[in-house]
């Protein structure tokens, strides 16, 4: 009877489920109470939404959440406001290009550079990179890609002393101690390379003038002839297109005794460099000088179409055609010259009159539509002229430096007062380093491009 019972209690917790089962459960042992569990039971538990703790940087950029009223919208004016957005600028490397020292002879009496340290990488790179070697856009052409700048300097790539004191320490010590080139050296080795500098497109005219004779005009163009064929490797020629009896060419040693007048009357049959070259005479520094007539009657007859001829055909095979003009300002060659001049060169003496004299050669180009050559013009100051160790330099170059670009300062030297042949290597050093200053800033001053 009473396992009967017990089957009964079982059954009813079997049909009504434990969910359903009320009532006090008799006594159940562990097996009966597994068979009681169902197969599976899941338990959901809701629990409250976590924050999210929102960062520093996004709050400062986080727009406010703000109810919207689209009827506000609605009636809102529309309207367009501009906004100027200033696009940054990134400056590009310049490079500069010295000036001279106030002394003429300054430039030797540099201090060297200092020294570069070297590294395996390079960070930094501090050179001199050729002004020619820009293009129009402003980028670098191939020309700055220098040994100097791109090897790194070192005992066994540095070049051996060219010549004085580190010469001798570097031949002494069987080349193992290698102090480098002087400053000395290194300050032409710059100079050099201003006067280098390339041009593209045809020949460049530089004429030498001044209203005034006897103050050198031929000297500085003998001089400044002879320091950019010395230096360049291009073809020079300097034309003596003095109307009065041009003594250019007794500045070197002659070769030929043709003249302009020669090469006008016969440029029919000049068909290359071989045979202008007939024309002219070559002094050590590879200068071509091409002389006047010496007879006063017939250099007169010589006019501006004369000069476009001679100066058509020296374009052809010269990059640089420098032009001894005479006094005669207001003749016909003047003109001409100027008009095809990239450059001037005024000369002016050291005495009151020939200052003075200069000053109007640069008022008068002004009045007659050159003004542009005025304010690129480089005025070269003879200190050979008489009256020179009376008058204040110093208030000479005053007055041309509210004028003109550059002023260089020619010293005396007696080969160039004897007024002959002018041989460069005899020249004392400060004369040649003045004229080579002269070249620097004239060829400086010459566009690279031709407009």
């Amino acid at each position: 009877m009473a396992e009967r019972q017990s089957d009964k209690d079982d059954g009813a917790l079997a049909t009504a489920g434990a969910d359903e089962y009320v009532g006090e459960l008799p006594t159940r042992t562990g097996a009966h109470l597994a068979q009681d569990l169902p197969e599976s039971l899941t338990i959901q538990v809701d629990l409250p939404p976590a924050e999210r703790e929102v960062p520093a940087d996004e709050v400062a950029v986080a727009i406010d959440d703000v109810a919207i009223n689209p009827v506000a919208i609605d009636g809102a004016t529309s309207s367009t406001q501009s906004i100027e957005l200033a696009t940054p600028v990134v400056a590009r490397s310049t490079y500069r290009q010295s000036a001279a020292d106030s002394s003429p002879y300054g430039a030797l009496l540099a201090a060297d550079r200092e020294p570069r340290r070297a590294s395996s990488r390079v960070t930094s790179v501090d050179v001199d990179v050729p002004a020619g070697s820009l293009t129009p856009a402003g980028a670098e052409g191939s020309d700055a890609l220098t040994a100097e700048r791109l090897i790194e300097q070192s005992r066994t790539t540095r070049p051996a002393p060219t010549g004085g004191w580190n010469r001798f320490v570097y031949s002494a010590t069987l080349k193992t101690v290698n102090l480098g080139d002087s400053p000395k050296t290194l300050a032409k080795r710059e100079l050099d390379a201003r006067i280098r500098r390339r041009f593209e497109g045809g020949a460049r005219f530089v004429p030498v003038l001044t209203r005034k004779g006897g103050v050198g005009k031929t000297t500085i163009t003998t001089l400044l002839g002879m320091a950019l064929a010395d230096a360049r490797d291009d073809r020079i020629v300097a034309v003596d297109a003095n109307p009065d009896r041009g003594t250019l060419a007794e500045r070197v040693d002659r070769q030929t005794r043709a003249t302009v007048r020669d090469v006008v009357a016969k440029a029919g049959s000049i068909g290359g460099f071989t045979d202008f070259s007939a024309y002219v005479s070559r002094d050590e520094t590879r200068l071509d000088i091409l002389a006047s007539d010496p007879d006063p009657h017939l250099s007169e007859a010589f006019d501006a179409d004369d000069y476009n001829v001679v100066a058509s055909l020296a374009a052809r095979y010269y990059s640089i055609v420098l032009t001894d003009c005479g006094t005669g300002i207001v003749h016909s060659v003047m003109r001409a010259t100027l008009e095809r001049a990239d450059s001037v060169v005024i000369v002016s003496g050291g005495s009151v009159d020939e200052a003075r004299l200069a000053s109007e050669t640069l008022t008068w180009l002004e009045a007659n539509g050159f003004e542009h050559l005025v304010s690129n013009a480089i005025v070269a100051i003879n200190l050979a002229t008489q009256g020179t160790h009376l008058v204040k330099v110093d208030e000479i170059e005053a007055h041309f430096q509210s004028r003109v670009r550059e002023i260089v300062r020619i010293p005396y030297d007696p080969q160039l007062a004897a007024g002959s042949v002018v041989h460069w290597d005899r020249l004392r050093p400060v004369t040649r380093h003045s004229a080579r200053e002269l070249a620097a800033l004239v060829i400086e001053g010459i566009p690279v491009e031709q407009a």
